[in-house]
């Protein structure tokens, strides 16, 4: 009786929803190698043009007092052409800008400009495009927050290429070609369920995704029962006669062996899939505090210190070497400009003396150990580990790992090129670190860093999956057309 419950629940889930896990795994192959199109600070930087030392006019100093911030809240960079003091955007505020080579600030930012900032990032005229202002959330502006950024001006050109230019702060806050827009619709847009009408809606596509891969949970896991009970180690059942494990024929018998062999990944696959979503309040992220260690990187900030080698004199320091941005950092109370060239790379101009293209690690660690009064002890990391790892990577080598010297298990990362935190592991978050992350990318420490095995081994199931999925549905058909005769 319980075992015809069990198959009964299994078999109508199935039904339910054996097209969305045929999905799953195969945009999960696309997911591997076709992200969902973004624009990131890095790439702004890229196609920034290199600062232009002699129309700086401004101090850093004099910037931070005009915008009412500490001077590490600057950004020297670019902005229409123009050298220009930038402060980042927050939830309650826009960023503001003040150019460095006049000294007044930014207002509003007009059409032409828009359009200016739109050909510039892709080297074509605006005057061919089809330009329209986004109103509403379109497929590439799902993750852009448009209350904060808007009006966006989208803009089209015959070749497929799009850019959204924010009215609001003056950066290209989205950027797709045709092929990016094809790996999305081939990876992250079935995946995520990131359909514009449903995605647009985050309370319902949140509901939709949570009970749809809970119930794949289950569905999946009744499977893997029922398979198990089926199954008999003595071959008690006979197929095309000999003796044989499993009772079935045909769709059946590779739908069960398919399900005994990809079963426990498909279970382990849709219950992670949920917890992306952190269905239980308990679940959600903490992310510890970084103030007081900042502060003692950084030890005592005075805005005036880089008086004593302003913006121009830095760059000239770095000889050929172009910066497309500089930031005002301090270490150990110690100003340094913080030079972005080409290439992606960084310089440490200090105030007084030599560039360098890094900081000493170890002696980041010495300043972490003694500035915290040994409740943080530092070492330096040569490679990846369990909670610091990056299969593109992309993550800076060396780092310096600080632990919490109580045994509780805080981490931070910290990047010596530029002393600053580059990512945090609190054990509060292992169940995210585990059973998302872990579970749903195996970006297991033995296996996420070596390719091209963990392609292999994705890739093969995810497969599997996707073929345990195609027996579901000719099974499904077949039940869906017996209760329609």
């Amino acid at each position: 009786m319980v075992k015809r419950a069990l198959v009964f629940v299994h078999r109508w889930l199935g039904v339910a929803l054996c097209l969305l896990f045929l999905v799953w795994f195969l945009s999960g192959i696309g997911m591997m190698y076709f992200p969902m199109p973004e624009v990131t600070d890095a790439d702004r930087l890229d196609r920034a043009p290199p600062l232009d030392a002699s129309a700086i006019r401004m101090s850093p100093s004099e910037a931070a007092a005009a915008l009412a911030v500490d001077v590490t809240q600057l950004r020297l960079t670019n902005f229409a052409g123009r050298p220009a003091y930038r402060t980042a955007a927050t939830r309650a505020a826009r960023g503001r800008v003040l150019y460095a080579d006049t000294g007044e600030p930014q207002g509003p930012i007009s059409r032409t400009m828009a359009d200016a900032i739109a050909a510039r990032w892709i080297g074509q005229p605006a005057s061919a495009a089809r330009v329209e202002e986004v109103l509403e959330p379109d497929q590439w502006t799902l993750q852009v927050p448009l209350a904060a950024l808007g009006p966006v001006m989208k803009y089209a050109w015959p070749n497929g290429e799009q850019v959204y230019v924010s009215q609001a702060s003056g950066d290209v806050v989205q950027y797709t070609t045709a092929s990016s827009r094809l790996g999305a619709y081939l990876g992250p847009i079935p995946h995520w369920f990131y359909v514009t009408p449903l995605r647009s809606r985050s309370p319902l596509w949140n509901r939709v995704v949570v009970w749809t891969s809970g119930l794949g949970t289950i569905a999946a896991a009744l499977g893997v029962l029922v398979g198990v009970w089926m199954y008999s180690p003595s071959k008690a059942y006979r197929h095309r006669g000999l003796p044989t494990s499993i009772p079935y024929v045909g769709q059946k018998r590779w739908h069960i062996i398919l399900g005994l062999a990809i079963g426990v990944p498909a279970i382990t696959y849709a219950f992670s899939g949920m917890l992306s979503m952190e269905p239980f309040p308990s679940w959600e992220d903490r992310r510890p505090s970084t103030d007081a260690l900042e502060r003692a990187l950084a030890g005592r900030v005075e805005s005036a210190a880089f008086d004593h080698r302003p913006p121009a004199e830095a760059l000239a320091q770095l000889g050929d070497r172009r910066a497309r941005q500089l930031e005002f950092l301090f270490f150990r109370g110690h100003a340094f400009h913080l030079a972005r060239v080409e290439g992606g790379n960084t310089w440490l101009v200090p105030a007084k003396g030599n560039p360098v293209d890094t900081f000493d690690p170890s002696e980041i660690a010495r300043a972490v150990t003694a500035s915290t009064n040994g409740q943080l002890a530092a070492r330096v990391l040569n490679q990846y580990d369990r909670y610091y790892l990056d299969r593109h990577g992309r993550l800076p080598l060396p780092v310096v790992l600080a632990e919490a010297a109580d045994g509780s298990g805080l981490r931070y990362y910290i990047d010596p090129a530029t002393a600053r935190i580059v990512r945090i592991f609190d054990p509060a978050n292992w169940k995210t670190r585990w059973l998302y992350h872990g579970l749903h990318s195996l970006d297991l420490p033995w296996l996420y860093a070596y390719r091209p095995l963990w392609d292999l081994i994705v890739l093969a199931l995810m497969l599997g999956g996707g073929a345990l999925s195609v027996t579901s549905i000719v099974l499904a058909t077949r039940v869906v057309r017996r209760r329609q005769s």
